[in-house]
C-alpha cells in the first residue's frame, strides 16, 4: 500500500501512556490517489491526536467512495521502511509483486503481510477481470530492534476464529480470547474482522493492557453502549477486559488493539521512522534508484518507480500524542 498524496502530512507524535477507557469518535477523510481514474480512499489512521492504536499506524479503507464497477488505479512500483503492510480485502483480486521476489495473488478471506524492516519495494495491482476492489489497507510500526531487519513476505490463506452464535470474529493478527494469527508480528497486538449477526448481544474477553479501536464498515453496532456507524473510527482506550457488542440488523467491523506504543515515531509518504534524518536518507536511496536498499521488482521497468514528492520545508520532529479526541 502506498501514501500517494503529492504533498503528504508528517505524522509525527511522541510515546503516551493510554488513557484508560474512553469512547471518541475519529472521523475519516477522503484522500485522492490519483491516477487516469482519481480514485479516492477513507483514511482512519493516523489521525492528529491518535497517531497509533498500539503499533497500528495507518488505516484506509478503499473502494469505498469509487463505483463499484470501477477498478482502482494500479499501484505503481514505491518503497516501504520501519512497517508491516497489511492488506485485508473484502471484494476483488490483488497482485502483489516486491523486491524479494514474491509475485502473488490475494482474494478475499487471505491477508497479505508485508514486512519491510530496512526497505523494501513492492507494487500492486487489480486482476484483470475482476470485481472491483474494496478493503482495508494497514501498516504496523516495528519496534526499534526489528525495524532494520531484512525484509520478507507472507500470505495467509487459513485464518483462525473465534465464534460464537452472534459472532464470528477472525483473528487477522495476534492473538484474541486464546485464538492465535499464524501471522508474524513484534509487538503485542491483535487485528480481528467481526461479523455481528443481527439481534446478536455478544461479549468479546480483551486484554486489560491493550488499548483497542473498532471501525464499523458495513452496519450498525452498539459498541460498550456507543453506537456506531460506518465512517470514524472509535477510540476505546485501554483497561478493558471485556467489550460488548449488539447489532439490531448485522454488522461488519474491524477490532484493532496492542500494547500502547512506546517509541517516538516520524511518519511521511511510505516511510515510518524516527527522526528527519532517517526519513531523507530513505527518500534519498529511492531516488538515487540504491538497489541495495530498495531492489527492483521482475515485471517491472525502472521508468514505472513512483518518484517520492519533495520533503516539507522543515524537520520533522515528533510531537506529543493528545489524550482526548473529537467527539461526533
Amino acid at each position: 500500500m502506498s501514501d500517494l498524496e503529492v504533498a503528504p502530512d508528517a505524522a509525527v507524535c511522541r510515546a503516551a501512556a493510554p488513557p484508560g477507557p474512553r469512547a471518541e469518535f475519529y472521523p475519516a477523510r477522503e484522500v485522492p490517489l490519483g491516477g487516469v481514474r482519481g480514485v479516492t480512499v477513507k483514511r482512519v489512521l493516523p489521525q492528529r491526536d491518535l497517531p497509533t492504536v498500539g503499533a497500528w499506524c495507518f488505516l484506509d479503507l478503499f473502494g469505498s467512495t469509487a463505483p463499484r464497477t470501477e477498478l482502482p488505479p494500479n499501484i505503481d512500483p514505491h518503497p516501504h521502511i520501519g512497517l508491516q503492510t497489511v492488506t485485508w480485502p473484502f471484494e476483488g483480486r490483488i497482485r502483489h509483486r516486491d523486491s524479494v521476489g514474491s509475485d502473488v495473488e490475494i482474494e478475499p478471506g487471505q491477508l497479505n503481510l508485508m514486512t519491510s524492516g530496512r526497505g523494501i519495494a513492492h507494487s500492486e495491482y487489480t486482476v484483470p477481470g475482476a470485481p472491483a476492489g474494496r478493503g482495508l489497507q494497514f501498516w504496523i510500526a516495528l519496534p526499534e530492534d526489528r525495524r532494520g531487519i531484512e525484509p520478507h513476505f507472507e500470505q495467509h490463506r487459513d485464518l483462525p476464529e473465534l465464534t460464537s452464535p452472534g459472532l464470528r470474529a477472525r483473528v487477522l493478527l495476534g492473538t484474541l480470547a486464546g485464538v492465535s494469527s499464524p501471522a508474524v508480528t513484534y509487538t503485542p497486538l491483535v487485528g480481528a474482522d467481526l461479523t455481528v449477526a443481527a439481534g446478536a448481544d455478544e461479549t468479546l474477553p480483551l486484554t486489560t493492557e491493550f488499548e483497542y479501536a473498532v471501525l464499523v464498515v458495513d452496519g450498525e453496532l452498539t459498541v460498550a453502549d456507543t453506537p456506531v456507524t460506518p465512517g470514524p473510527l472509535l477510540y476505546l482506550g485501554s483497561g478493558r477486559d471485556t467489550l460488548r457488542l449488539r447489532s439490531a440488523g448485522g454488522a461488519h467491523a474491524v477490532l484493532l488493539g496492542g500494547e500502547p506504543f512506546a517509541e517516538d515515531l516520524v511518519m511521511w509518504w511510505n516511510f515510518v521512522g524516527r527522526a528527519h534524518d532517517e526519513i531523507d536518507a530513505a527518500r534519498t536511496a529511492w531516488e538515487t534508484h540504491d538497489t541495495s536498499r530498495f531492489g527492483d521488482i521482475a515485471g517491472h521497468t525502472p521508468a514505472q518507480r513512483i518518484p517520492a514528492p519533495p520533503l516539507p520545508n522543515l524537520r520533522l520532529t515528533p510531537r506529543r500524542r493528545r489524550v482526548g479526541g473529537p467527539h461526533l
